[in-house]
Parts: structure tokens; sequence; C-alpha cells
């Protein structure tokens, strides 16, 4: 009886403890608005990396682009280099892998 309990309070622990350390592995999502200073489609037409300037901070942004709406708008020509944009990420290391990619006037 003694020992179930020693097992199960245990077994709690260990449970919160690695709860604890998922959290700190996990993205940080960044919000910004900025003006796209360029746009480099991927030879393949399934990626792209778009540079932007935060109008907060003054610094230029890389962020990965993989969905396919995104990347049509590229493509088309509405979203260009000059438009304000407002873009959702998350932050993984060095690389931004893009949420949302809209024109802050709308598109």
């Amino acid at each position: 009886m003694r020992k179930n309990i020693w097992v199960a309070i245990l077994s709690t622990m260990m449970a919160i403890a690695g709860f604890a350390f998922a959290g700190s592995a996990s993205a940080e999502q960044v919000t910004i608005v900025g003006n796209l200073t360029s746009i480099k489609l991927a030879a393949d037409g399934k990626s792209a990396v778009a540079v932007l300037k935060d109008n907060k901070s003054g610094e230029s942004v890389n962020v990965n682009i993989t969905d396919d709406l995104t990347l049509d708008k590229f493509k088309d020509k509405r979203i260009v280099p000059g438009d304000e944009i407002r873009t959702k990420f998350d932050k993984q290391g060095d690389k931004n892998h893009s949420k949302s990619f809209k024109k802050t006037a709308g598109c």
C-alpha cells in the first residue's frame, strides 16, 4: 500500500516536470507591421522569403512563407515590395515561419 502511494506521487511529479519543460520548447509567436522590402520566391514556387522593415524597431526581418494563398498573391503581384504588411510568425531559433501575412489595407 505504501509503495503504491510513493509510485503515484513520483509519477505525478515526473508528469508535472515534463509539462514544465515542454512549454519552454515551443516557438514564440510575434506580430509585426512593416513595409515589404523584398520577396525571394524559391525555384519550385512552394516557398518564399519575404523581408520586412519593422515600423517600430526599424530592423529588417526575414519571414519564411509556405502557405499557398500568400504565395499566389506574390505570383499574381497582389502583394509587392513597398506594400505595408501585418504578419504573425513563429520565431524558432533564427527562422521565422509565417502564420499570417496580409496587407494592412486588406487584400
